[in-house]
């Protein structure tokens, strides 16, 4: 299937969902399905940004880079929201880039497409608005979290975040890509992810992570992932987040 059908629209994207049916159904033709590609960049910093993604399975990083050219993630996105996003605050690239963290789906809207469908729907203008300060009290807290806590702590929030975006209790999550998550080295990571293994949180494996106790990874993650999560179920509704 290239395309969605206005006549059987069946998203997982929050956004979308979020959308009156009447609005969705004109977006639906230009919506096309697309796969999400571990390690995939959907668009570099500074360069244009041709498409959006609405996420509807996975999670992709927002990167930013260093002179030394290390990574380190600023935010992150999942099936609660799209990747894209200065397309709609008027402007046509990105500081970052962004990244496949988790394979997955989405749903890829052309620029132009995009466009249209803000003139043509206030309820999408609204509501991607909404998603953009949201957005960015996520990095606010990430900048918090990242000044002020501890590796545990930073690793059991992101976990968390990724745990909210997977459809199952398995992460494919390397040290290597944890540590860049968080901008620590690699050692670091292995140290903080032994400690909540040994506290029978996650289990460790090749290439992957298993999420064993997801009310204990709470309780050891900070206040910002509770924190950050209060402020989208605020401007958008119910969250995505386990029970």
């Amino acid at each position: 299937m290239d395309r969605i059908e206005a006549s059987s629209i069946a998203v997982r994207n929050q956004l979308l969902r979020a959308l009156p049916a009447d609005d969705l159904a004109r977006l639906a033709p230009a919506l096309k399905p697309v796969e999400l590609i571990h390690k995939t960049t959907l668009f570099a910093a500074d360069e244009p940004i041709t498409s959006v993604w609405f996420i509807e399975a996975g999670a992709v990083s927002l990167l930013a880079q260093m002179q030394d050219g290390a990574l380190v993630e600023v935010g992150v996105t999942g099936r609660e929201g799209m990747v894209g996003l200065p397309l709609v605050l008027g402007a046509d690239a990105s500081p970052n880039l962004a990244l496949v963290q988790m394979p997955g789906s989405a749903l890829l809207l052309p620029a132009a497409a995009l466009r249209e469908a803000l003139d043509a729907s206030p309820a999408l203008q609204a509501l991607l608005l909404r998603y953009a300060l949201a957005l960015h009290g996520q990095v606010s807290w990430t900048a918090a979290c990242n000044g002020r806590h501890v590796i545990e702590q930073r690793l059991a929030r992101w976990l968390l975040i990724a745990h909210d975006q997977a459809d199952g209790d398995d992460l494919p999550l390397t040290h290597e890509v944890l540590s860049q998550m968080l901008g620590v080295r690699r050692a670091g990571v292995s140290v903080a992810a032994g400690m909540l293994q040994r506290a029978g949180l996650i289990r460790l494996g090749r290439g992957h992570l298993t999420v064993t106790d997801r009310p204990g990874l709470e309780a050891a993650a900070c206040e910002c992932y509770r924190s950050g999560l209060r402020e989208f179920e605020r401007l958008l509704g119910p969250s995505l987040r386990r029970s």
